[in-house]
């Protein structure tokens, strides 16, 4: 019944893409495991960033913020990863912040380095472990002011004075850092919690969950077919980097790499959503004949635009709790999970403001809008009408978590997809699901801009 009057020739594209989608996501997914977990640097440069801010932490604050010495905190974890597998300044980190009888100090290292810097500092390392009297001129140490940490590291290491470089006022700006990055999760989860009870406890008294009338555009089953595994996928994620990744690289050889890196994200996604926004332009469009933008085809209800807004951010403050409660048990199960979202990685090592000004557009603006319209704007109504408003959340949340080809972040990606379903119909806008999105995007976004020292 679902394939009535269904052209053979859309049966045999939507078969084929389904096809190349399994193989797409199948391969995607397992090249997910491969990549290492993000949670780990962000550990790492929070402690890092607690260690430049001792100073300026109030003495009666520094048993919350400072629990074990910051230093002695990240020697630990890097000791806990095999030597091959850090980074050159994690290799370094570690040997300076190990103990003079510590074996690794003693290693012929040098040859692991490929940084030049790297390999001189080695060299007045060892000069130290086997003369602990050696005092080298700090200018030696001049070349590694970019990298606060690793300088007051080095002053640590080889005694000399590192406040012309780590001042008071920066040290004020890490502690500000510092308590931003602890609170602002604490106080989302409280209040997210309050809130989440007070919808519990309506939802009982009232016995009834306050769904508003969800309107689906006239599509079948075989039309989703085509959008998610032809559009999104096929023409999306195959086809559309192929276009994206050449032009930027024809007009960026002369531009530094982490703006290279983004350009490619940034028009990446933009070429990614072309297709199958084009699809809904085209399905629309057969419906109706036109199509007019005047007209509000997926229920964005943009006015009262306070009340989308309200009902966006009531949606975020909702799920962060169950969000973060999943990551926890995840984390509490499995150890060193892998597949972190490779963007994660990008916005957290980057040192460039248009860099971050394209990474902030991608996630907070053009991912939340393409994404929620795909998801929430067009697949969620029809799986609603035809499986009801419960499966519709939870087959389009398990699909949206699916796209992001993670194994380790699929469960947290689900529950946020269940969120912003719910979102998406509680409040009969999708707009505040939009908002919702952009806002979860936009705290991590924030977390990680923090995170840079």
């Amino acid at each position: 019944m679902i394939f009535k009057n269904i052209s053979k020739s859309k049966l045999s594209l939507a078969f084929i893409s389904i096809v190349i989608t399994f193989f797409v996501w199948q391969q995607g997914l397992r090249d997910s495991l491969n990549r290492p977990s993000v949670s780990f640097d962000i550990s790492q440069k929070e402690q890092e960033i607690a260690e430049l801010s001792v100073q300026s932490i109030p003495v009666n604050l520094k048993k919350f913020f400072i629990i074990n010495d910051p230093v002695d905190q990240i020697n630990k974890s890097l000791s806990e990863v095999s030597f091959d597998e850090l980074t050159e300044r994690n290799k370094i980190i570690l040997i300076i912040s190990s103990e003079p009888n510590d074996p690794i100090i003693y290693k012929n290292i040098s040859k692991d380095f490929d940084n030049k810097n790297f390999k001189l500092l080695i060299d007045e390392i060892a000069k130290k472990s086997n003369n602990n009297s050696y005092k080298p001129n700090s200018d030696k140490f001049d070349l590694f002011k970019g990298d606060r940490f690793l300088y007051h590291l080095l002053s640590r290491k080889f005694d000399f004075d590192d406040s012309s470089l780590i001042t008071k006022s920066f040290s004020s700006k890490m502690f500000l850092k510092i308590l931003a990055i602890r609170l602002i999760p604490l106080l989302t989860i409280l209040l997210g919690s309050i809130l989440a009870l007070k919808i519990l406890w309506n939802t009982i008294s009232l016995k009834k969950f306050g769904w508003r009338e969800i309107k689906s555009l006239d599509l079948e089953l075989i039309d989703m077919v085509l959008l998610i595994a032809g559009g999104f996928v096929v023409l999306g994620e195959v086809v559309s980097p192929l276009f994206s990744i050449s032009l930027v690289e024809l007009f960026s050889k002369n531009i530094s790499n982490e703006l290279s890196q983004s350009l490619k994200i940034f028009f990446g996604y933009i070429f990614m959503a072309i297709p199958p926004l084009g699809i809904v332009y085209y399905q629309i469009k057969s419906l109706n004949g036109e199509f007019t933008f005047k007209k509000d085809y997926l229920q964005f209800n943009f006015l009262p635009i306070k009340y989308a807004i309200i009902q966006g951010i009531k949606g975020w403050l909702t799920i962060v709790p169950f969000v973060l409660l999943i990551s926890l048990i995840m984390n509490s199960f499995i150890d060193n999970q892998n597949g972190s979202n490779p963007l994660l990685e990008i916005v957290l090592n980057n040192n460039n403001y248009l860099s971050f000004f394209l990474l902030f557009v991608t996630t907070t603006l053009l991912a939340p809008l393409f994404e929620e319209i795909i998801f929430r704007g067009i697949l969620l109504p029809t799986l609603s009408r035809d499986f009801g408003v419960i499966s519709g959340i939870i087959v389009s949340a398990f699909i949206f978590a699916l796209a992001h080809l993670s194994l380790g972040e699929m469960p947290p990606l689900f529950v946020l997809g269940i969120g912003l379903g719910i979102t998406r119909i509680a409040s009969g806008s999708l707009l505040s699901s939009v908002i919702m999105h952009s806002l979860w995007n936009g705290l991590t976004f924030l977390n990680l801009f923090l995170l840079r020292t």
